[in-house]
């Protein structure tokens, strides 16, 4: 019993406050999901992840094993779904990034601190930052055959990234007025990001609801199962374990809908994925955090 409060404890204030977007829109009330995610994305985000590296209590050398440990994963999810792709005769300009990149930012980054507090945060931003790097480059090619590496050096989450990860090996602190600021701005983050995925949900149109429904349990089992497989043969602690598992078992990003729609693919089929795999992750979620807390 006290383990299904200690999950209900992490889960239900993501849910929650994903739910309060979702019923925002519904109401008819305005939201301009642009500017939110612009203001997140540039601002919120990379001062969340710069102050949580630079403010770590963790080793450069255990942050570093999980960075090795997610490339290593993200590898195997990359040939594991492009072979399920293949083998199910399905688009690959349309299904083959949805199903490696998980929601590692509007989900992974709140439940990995509610879960395991800012030691959590700390590991989490790294898988996400990864993912981000990832997903910038190889999802971009995955959808539109091309483009150039470079524009992922435009992005303020990689700068903040790089950073951060200076500051936290060389042991550098940013003055205490400035680190307030920057925390202060961090904060807004992760209230701003899982508002706004449930008003992406609420908006997105969708369709082929029982086969996005069952790729969406097969993208769970094998991200979620590369993660364990690999976690262990890295010998993460438990912590890290925990995140990197809890990480790429979350579900499809809507960033994955918006690159479908801005580049041709099926972002109907895409968007169909989104919420298939969100609704499943309501359920999935707390499973996997019940085995790994």
């Amino acid at each position: 019993m006290n383990l299904i409060f200690t999950v209900l404890d992490i889960v239900a204030p993501v849910f929650l406050l994903a739910a309060i977007g979702f019923i925002w829109v519904k109401v008819g009330a305005e939201y301009r999901i642009r500017f939110v995610t612009q203001l997140s994305m540039t601002l919120g985000v990379p001062c969340l992840i710069f102050t949580a590296l630079m403010k770590s209590e963790i080793e450069p050398t255990a942050l570093t094993n999980l960075l090795l440990a997610t490339l290593a994963a993200y590898g195997a999810v990359v040939v594991a779904m492009v072979l399920l792709v293949r083998l199910l005769k399905l688009d690959m300009q349309t299904f083959t990034a949805p199903l490696i990149f998980g929601n590692t930012g509007n989900l992974g980054l709140p439940l990995a601190l509610f879960a395991f507090g800012d030691i959590g945060l700390s590991y989490a931003v790294v898988v996400f930052a990864v993912m981000a790097i990832l997903s910038f480059t190889l999802g971009i090619w995955l959808v539109v055959g091309g483009g150039s590496p470079l524009r992922v050096l435009k992005e303020p989450i990689v700068g903040a990234t790089l950073l951060g990860a200076l500051f936290l090996w060389q042991g550098w602190e940013t003055p205490q007025f400035l680190t307030n600021t920057l925390e202060l701005i961090g904060q807004i983050a992760i209230p701003l990001m899982l508002i706004t995925l449930g008003v992406a949900v609420a908006r997105l149109n969708v369709s082929g609801m029982g086969r996005t429904a069952a790729l969406a349990l097969v993208k769970l089992v094998i991200c979620a199962g590369l993660a364990w497989m690999i976690g262990l043969q890295f010998s993460l602690d438990d912590v890290a374990f925990a995140v990197l598992v809890l990480q790429l078992a979350t579900p499809v990003a809507v960033t994955s809908y918006l690159l479908a729609e801005k580049y041709g693919a099926d972002a109907d089929s895409v968007a169909g994925l989104v919420v298939a795999s969100t609704l499943l992750s309501v359920l999935a979620l707390p499973l996997l955090l019940a085995v790994l807390i």
